[in-house]
């Protein structure tokens, strides 16, 4: 049997990584950069991603005297409905780039046009993570690269450690550099000098709240508040900028810079550069940001403060854009705040109680949703797919409490609905082009109305009660924004004409602005005087007033009646609904912003600013273009030794990692040797072999051993000879749906072993087994959960050992069921698994084993 199992699994390794050889990647080469896009559509883009990249990487060397160490691979993507960018210096300096429009509530992040900055940012990671110094050159070669960590082999973390130091330094730490000079680089557009930055920390000082220390930032500041993973940006930038004030940016960039002088580990470069410890500097920080609030806070209190109403208990978390129900006395928005599940919510502005309407299962951090309402026919348009993929249109009917999807990957938000015909007028975002649509009754279709050119994006639409205009939020290449009208009828007629009726300042933004009942006002919200204020844009005599002096912020403002708003006050919890009063305030106070001290102190981060990309010349950089082979790409990417348990002895040996520059094909082996004389002979050399290309897996083993057999009685190690294929298919990956499909074929010999079960003996050293599984699952989880709190698994496996011609078939079946409890982040969770096996019941091959604790120690036996 030997002979053909071996042929017929090499047969089916050879098909599967022969079928999918060449992937539909292009590329375009620069001396620095390897640019690759698997769409042809999004070719026009190109030449303008290359002059930013070259730009900004030539500031990079000059502040920094920064060479690559290797090209940098970039890979243009269209996966989400929102852009986004990545970067990583492992396993090599690799750049992940989404070209969609950004997403721009409540300004969280402010930029200039998005590849400049994506650029500035991300290669900012690039030179932090990757410059090394003489120490980290010598390891680089010793392992023949950088290494990248894996969980089979723990020691690979401390070689990545060697390779790449400055790797393993927490996220703010990245974060915060690249905001810091993002800001300066973009000529003082960043976060760095943001509305929302310096809302949230002087919100913290208003209302007491407890900023976090270095250690509390990374356990728990990431974890149970509502901003969750975006703290590490805010606390970054903050106490970069911070130290950047005190010190000089100079300072700064030393401490992030890496030379030959440089400590490895972050925090020792900081007590080298800055002559005192992080967390001594940290509290100094505090106090420091205590005492600049405050006076902040005074200067807003030079003038009256506006009284509000809340109209909820507690915080919400994010909330969306939220509609008012004059007949129910409710107000309607998607919410989302730790300890409970994202929801679409009705908020009684009487009692403050909030009732869920429909589950929301893929919220976004920030914007939750987009929504819209049509008070006519008690209807609510919703979102799903926010936080990834390409956004779905729902519908919810008020009346019966009814939810259903009307539009499959519809990629469209900042929906608004004409009361006039019930239509849903939206942005869609699609191959970096934002469009204005319209989705008709019976909303199964979208219905392209006006492409905008590239560097133009539209957001936060509302349309005129009467249903004759639409507003939005223009923003332009250069970051310049505006207030527009357009009349519909012209858009129909495809004219692209508009009113601008308020210019902004680069910085700031007209946001959340909607129409009055009567048509004849805009109300919404600007960081005009440094805080997010509500004002009132009357239509007829093209004047704005401000109609709050707060001192957090307001947002997404609702009229009520002819002299009230409803709208959104920040807290450090966030937000909470409040009814204020519609009145002008003639005097409105304004705050210093942290980034305009570091510029009035530091004038040299002015000459930060890298200019126009215009000025590279595409032609003369591009050394190559062509279609990516990504098999023919792979190559070595690190040797280092493990170190690996096989029964009870020590094995030593090493691991060589092999991929393409795509990380489409992965390849390692493992080759170690037991010296220990107990051993037989033919036991002593032990081989792994594993390569993966989507949906293919392919093993291989020789005496398979295992790293964490070395702590404890459990042991996978295996004596003989193993190979196997799996195939991975997905029927459905609609998140948080997900139902997928496995099939594999192994085949053993020479093992005294099950491969499955822990020590069971195997009464044959020969066979083949065959699964087959079917797996579901919808899991949700809320803010700041460790795991999943709620929903449903469900398992379906087979499982046949083919012994010298005779069959041992086994079924199995897993179910399991969780649900909240009302204490945040606790949950119970129903667990159950059954089988039937057919045969031999003294077979070995037909037993089970259910359960298990992942734990070496209580697993045995």
């Amino acid at each position: 049997m030997r002979k053909p199992l071996v042929l017929f699994l090499c047969l089916i390794a050879g098909t599967c990584a022969q079928s999918t050889l060449y992937a539909q990647w292009s590329f375009i080469e620069t001396h620095d950069a390897k640019v690759y896009y698997y769409d042809s559509s999004h070719s026009y883009l190109l030449p303008h991603l290359i002059r930013c990249f070259e730009n900004s990487l030539s500031f990079h060397r000059r502040l920094f005297d920064y060479t690559p160490t290797e090209p940098i691979v970039v890979s243009v993507e269209d996966f989400d409905d929102y852009g986004y960018g990545g970067a990583s210096s492992l396993p090599f300096n690799n750049l992940r780039l989404g070209i969609e429009p950004y997403k721009y509530d409540y300004e969280t992040s402010p930029t200039n046009e998005r590849f400049n900055w994506v650029m500035n940012h991300e290669l900012t990671h690039i030179v932090a993570s990757d410059k090394p110094t003489g120490s980290d050159r010598f390891y680089r070669s010793l392992f023949f690269g950088k290494v990248s960590p894996v969980v089979e082999d723990p020691l690979s973390i401390f070689y990545s450690y060697l390779t790449n130091p400055r790797k393993y330094a927490p996220r703010w730490y990245h974060e915060g550099i690249a905001v810091f000079l993002e800001t300066w680089m973009s000529g003082g557009i960043g976060r760095a000098l943001g509305g929302y930055d310096e809302m949230v920390f002087r919100a913290m000082v208003r209302d007491s709240a407890y900023i976090y220390d270095v250690v509390g930032l990374e356990s728990e500041g990431t974890t149970i508040d509502f901003q969750v993973g975006a703290n590490s940006y805010l606390y970054g930038t903050r106490f970069v900028s911070y130290l950047g004030l005190t010190y000089g940016p100079q300072k700064v960039l030393e401490w992030f810079n890496r030379t030959d002088t440089s400590s490895r580990y972050f925090g020792s470069q900081f007590q080298r550069v800055f002559g005192t410890s992080l967390d001594d500097e940290w509290a100094r920080w505090i106090e420091w940001e205590h005492r600049f609030q405050r006076e902040n806070l005074d200067s807003l209190r030079r003038y009256p403060i506006t009284r509000y109403r809340p109209l909820s208990a507690y915080a919400l978390g994010s909330v969306s854009r939220a509609f008012y129900d004059s007949t129910r006395k409710v107000i309607y928005a998607a919410i989302n705040y730790p300890g409970h599940l994202a929801q679409i919510a009705s908020i009684d502005v009487e009692h403050g109680t909030v009732k869920r309407i429909a589950d929301m299962p893929t919220p976004a951090l920030y914007y939750v949703a987009d929504l819209a309402y049509d008070p006519v026919g008690d209807k609510l348009f919703y979102t799903t797919n926010n936080s990834r993929g390409w956004r779905d249109l729902n519908i919810v009917d008020l009346k019966t409490g009814a939810s259903s999807r009307v539009l499959r990957g519809a990629r469209i938000g900042d929906l608004a609905c004409d009361r006039a015909d019930h239509s849903v007028f939206a942005v869609r975002h699609h191959n970096g082009i934002s469009t204005i649509v319209r989705v008709p009754p019976p909303y199964t279709a979208v219905e392209p109305i006006l492409p905008l050119d590239y560097g133009k994006d539209l957001f936060d639409l509302d349309v005129s009660p009467d249903g004759q205009f639409l507003i939005g939020s223009l923003i332009r290449i250069d970051g310049t924004q505006q207030l527009i009208r357009l009349r519909i009828d012209s858009l129909e007629q495809g004219r692209s004409s508009f009113e601008s009726l308020i210019s902004f300042d680069n910085n700031t933004s007209p946001e959340n602005f909607v129409f009055s009942s009567d048509g004849k006002s805009l109300y919404g919200t600007s960081y005009y005087s440094g805080v997010s204020n509500v004002y009132r844009y009357n239509l007829e005599t093209k004047h704005l007033d401000a109609i709050t002096n707060c001192e957090t912020g307001f947002f997404r403002p609702m009229p009520v009646g002819t002299d009230s708003l409803i709208a959104f006050s920040y807290t450090g919890k966030g937000f909470v609904p409040v009814m204020i009063h519609d009145t002008i305030y003639n005097d409105i106070s304004a705050v210093k912003y942290l980034g305009e001290a570091v510029v009035e102190k530091w004038p040299v981060v002015k000459q930060w600013k890298v200019g126009s990309p215009l000025r590279v010349k595409v032609d003369s950089v591009v050394v190559a273009r062509g279609e990516y082979h990504n098999f023919s790409s792979v190559r070595l990417n690190s040797i280092y030794p493990i170190a690996e348990g096989y029964k009870n002895v020590v094995s030593y040996g090493l691991r060589f990692d092999f991929l393409d520059l795509m990380q489409t094909y992965v390849f390692n082996v493992n080759a170690s040797y037991s010296p220990n004389a107990g051993l037989s002979e033919n036991q002593r050399l032990h081989m792994s072999l594993k390569f993966s290309h989507w949906p293919w897996k392919i093993r291989s083993t020789y005496n398979a051993a295992d790293f964490y057999d070395l702590f404890g009685p459990t042991k996978t190690s295996r004596k003989g000879f193993s190979l196997g294929v799996q195939y991975l298919h997905s029927f459905l990956s609609d998140p948080p749906h997900k139902l997928d499909a496995q099939l594999s074929v192994n085949g053993y010999t020479g093992l005294d072993r099950l491969p499955d079960y822990q020590n069971v003996g195997a009464s044959y050293d020969r066979f083949i087994t065959f699964r087959a599984g079917l797996s579901y699952e919808y899991l949700r989880r809320s803010l700041g959960a460790v795991d999943y709190e709620e929903g449903v698994t469900a398992e379906l496996g087979s499982l046949t050992s083919l012994v010298k011609s005779v069959g041992y078939p086994q079924v199995n079946a897993n179910f399991d069921y969780g649900f909240l409890l009302p204490l945040a982040h606790s949950s119970i969770w129903l667990r159950s698994s059954a089988g039937y096996a057919w045969g031999n019941k003294q077979s070995t091959f037909t037993y089970f084993y259910f359960g298990g604790f992942g734990n070496n120690w209580v697993d045995y036996q």
